[in-house]
């Protein structure tokens, strides 16, 4: 088994035991998977011919995701996002929120609830917006007079910096 490097002929744990005994493998150099599969061989030889187990997939699916589905749909939903940002929500997330609680006051059909969701979330991310624009326009005040040299009242002559 040893001197075959074809991966039909034998498993991954048959070709480390060959290389093991001959001697190509030191036992201190052997992979760290190796005494993991000792210890707990798997049920089923991992052979590359074995057919794949028939096992049926369950569909996964959440009770906003047509609504989710329904919101990218529309096209409203070209916002941008900071992902790295977990504090938080992304505006899909705030319009599922929007949308779940007034479905659950149940008082307007199903497509009321989801143009009354889409108003107020604009609503919101317009109010968002004005709330950073105060602020971000107060930072790049600091940071502009920041940035402005201090009038030390010394001029620099281009020929006094090429002088020996």
């Amino acid at each position: 088994m040893a001197n075959s490097r074809l991966e039909k002929i034998g498993t991954i744990i048959t070709r480390t035991q060959g290389l093991l005994k001959s001697g190509a493998m030191k036992f201190d150099e052997r992979p760290l998977w190796y005494d993991v599969v000792t210890a707990f061989p798997p049920l089923d030889e991992p052979r590359y011919d074995r057919p794949a187990p028939r096992v049926p997939v369950r569909q996964i699916f959440y009770q906003e995701d047509t609504v989710r589905a329904k919101f990218h749909k529309t096209g409203k939903a070209s916002f941008a996002a900071n992902l790295l940002d977990t504090n938080n929500l992304t505006p899909t997330q705030q319009f599922i929120g929007i949308y779940q609680n007034l479905s659950t006051q149940g008082a307007l059909d199903e497509q009321k609830v989801f143009d009354t969701a889409i108003d107020l979330l604009e609503d919101k991310m317009r109010q968002q917006r004005a709330d950073k624009r105060p602020a971000e326009s107060a930072t790049f005040e600091q940071v502009k007079l920041a940035s402005k040299p201090e009038d030390s009242g010394k001029t620099v002559q281009l020929q006094d910096i090429f002088k020996d």
